[in-house]
């Protein structure tokens, strides 16, 4: 490889370029051989490199499927940025010492790989441990059991691997992520396999999918690795439930083969769920916990195109706690068109959101959900003259719609409250042959597919709770709440004879 100043300057520019020309991985089949950056790889590095670009800096968390090549990726992209600069340190913390050791032998295996006119020479070459001398740089791994590890330093990079497997995990948060200036150049990538809810990688995923702190999620589904497939054998057919989720991921016969293999290897359909999601809400799936609306039902409405006719509905779900989230759904019959999340809001703030909402978009109705916060927007609301537009809802209290008899005259087992019979509605829209739109949002179906439900003694319909939702260490399903809100009451455009007068203007 010629050594000119126009290659040195790609290489150093061009991380892809780099690692397929300069870096050596071992590969599944045991070969060493070149690293090209296969798909999921380049995602990630898409996604990177575009919160730089805007931000100066990275902060990103990645959930991704078994083998994947994540780590893989970190550490090429770690290794390059660290022989490439002055004065770095880069620090891998993983959830135990095989692991620690298999990171490490790859981090090596670039540099003794690497092209001598790119290589920097080292100082410091252990089991833990490159230091760049000439650069001032240096490499370090250690594992996540010592409570106190990587805190006593400044590092500009940090590669968390299985952050969901951590011991201490909120201790390492508050010591070896300190360590990291928010200056930029500087990186911090947690990834990892799920590992149930409630944990801190749960709950930091939960908030980089509202948009909450600085970090982004990034989500990489299993079937985009392409040796995911297998030969499909002789007679080979998919049950219904495969049909489904072939074609709603566009699956080809191979990778379906590989999938009934894996779910009967692992003998657990949920544990698939979670070792190889194809979306980020199927992967924090509790085993054994069933969803009132089904993840497939979401998926496919986030994949559907309709188009928006009739009145134009909102659901307003006010924070209970000013810390919470506020969520905004807007509906006009079969397409949910954005679901808006504001956070901290005081109940002055909440009702001035709402309040511009209807002025500048007039809807025919806007249902308010009145817990906590909520009673307060709804009476501002009323005070500001938006009492025709506005409506209370309260989620505990009696359905909206009469009982439903049987042909007999006898009650059929409906909602057992107002929640359960909205939840029940959006439900119904989404398994509608006519189609359902909503936003492409993985934070809006893992609101949507969080409530679990039972019946109580009447049979009735009874969707799991707030308060129980967040003892089980996920987050409140706001944005599902604001969109089951919007089915709260039929809303027609002549439900009032004339149009409605809205306060600051003339006309709807």
């Amino acid at each position: 490889m010629p050594d000119s100043r126009e290659l040195r300057q790609r290489l150093k520019d061009d991380l892809e370029f780099y690692a397929r020309n300069c870096l050596k991985i071992r590969t599944k089949a045991g070969s060493v051989e070149p690293f090209a950056l296969n798909r999921a790889q380049r995602y990630i590095h898409e996604r990177l490199e575009a919160q730089k670009a805007a931000t100066g800096f990275v902060r990103a968390l990645i959930l991704k499927g078994r083998q994947q090549g994540c780590s893989t990726y970190v550490g090429a992209r770690y290794y390059h940025a660290t022989t490439w600069a002055h004065g770095r340190r880069t620090f891998i913390l993983t959830h135990e010492d095989a692991a620690t050791q298999n990171l490490f032998e790859m981090v090596n295996r670039y540099h003794e790989n690497c092209p001598p006119f790119v290589r920097p020479s080292t100082s410091a070459a252990n089991a833990k441990e490159l230091f760049f001398d000439l650069l001032d740089s240096g490499y370090k791994v250690g594992t996540a059991g010592t409570k106190g590890v990587g805190r006593s330093s400044t590092i500009q990079l940090f590669h968390g691997s299985e952050v969901a497997f951590w011991p201490h995990a909120e201790t390492h948060a508050a010591g070896v992520l300190q360590a990291v200036p928010e200056s930029p150049g500087t990186e911090v990538i947690l990834e990892s396999t799920a590992n149930g809810l409630g944990n801190f990688f749960h709950q930091k995923w939960s908030d980089a999918e509202r948009g909450i702190g600085d970090f982004i999620a990034v989500f990489v589904p299993w079937y985009w690795q392409e040796e995911y497939r297998k030969d499909v054998p002789d007679g080979f057919e998919l049950d219904a439930e495969e049909q489904e989720y072939a074609a709603l991921y566009g699956l080809a016969l191979g990778q379906m083969a590989w999938r009934r293999n894996k779910i009967a290897e692992l003998k657990d359909p949920a544990l698939f769920k979670q070792e190889y999601p194809a979306t980020a809400a199927e992967a924090f799936q509790m085993s054994g916990h069933d969803s009132y609306i089904k993840p497939a039902l979401v998926a496919t409405a986030r994949k559907a195109q309709c188009d928006e006719s009739g009145p134009l509905v909102i659901g307003l779900d006010p924070a209970r706690y000013g810390d919470d989230g506020s969520a905004m759904a807007r509906r006009r019959g079969r397409k949910v068109s954005k679901v808006e999340r504001r956070y901290k809001l005081s109940t002055m703030e909440c009702a001035g959101w709402a309040k511009q909402v209807i002025d500048t978009e007039k809807p025919a109705r806007m249902f308010v959900d009145v817990g906590g916060l909520g009673a307060g927007v709804y009476d501002r609301l009323v005070e500001m003259g938006y009492g025709e537009i506005v409506r209370p809802i309260n989620f505990g209290g009696k359905p909206f719609e009469p009982p439903r008899l049987d042909d007999d005259g006898r009650e059929i087992p409906g909602p057992l409250n107002r929640r359960a019979e909205m939840y029940m509605k959006s439900k119904e829209w989404l398994e509608d042959v006519a189609g359902a739109d909503i936003p492409d949002d993985d934070a809006l179906q893992a609101d949507a597919c969080c409530p679990g439900y039972k019946y109580d003694s009447n049979t009735r319909l009874q969707i799991e709770s707030k308060d129980d939702i967040r003892r089980r260490g996920s987050p409140s399903p706001d944005g599902w709440d604001a969109v089951a809100l919007t089915f709260a009451e039929p809303v027609a455009p002549t439900t009032w004879g004339a149009p409605i007068k809205y306060p600051n203007s003339k006309v709807a």
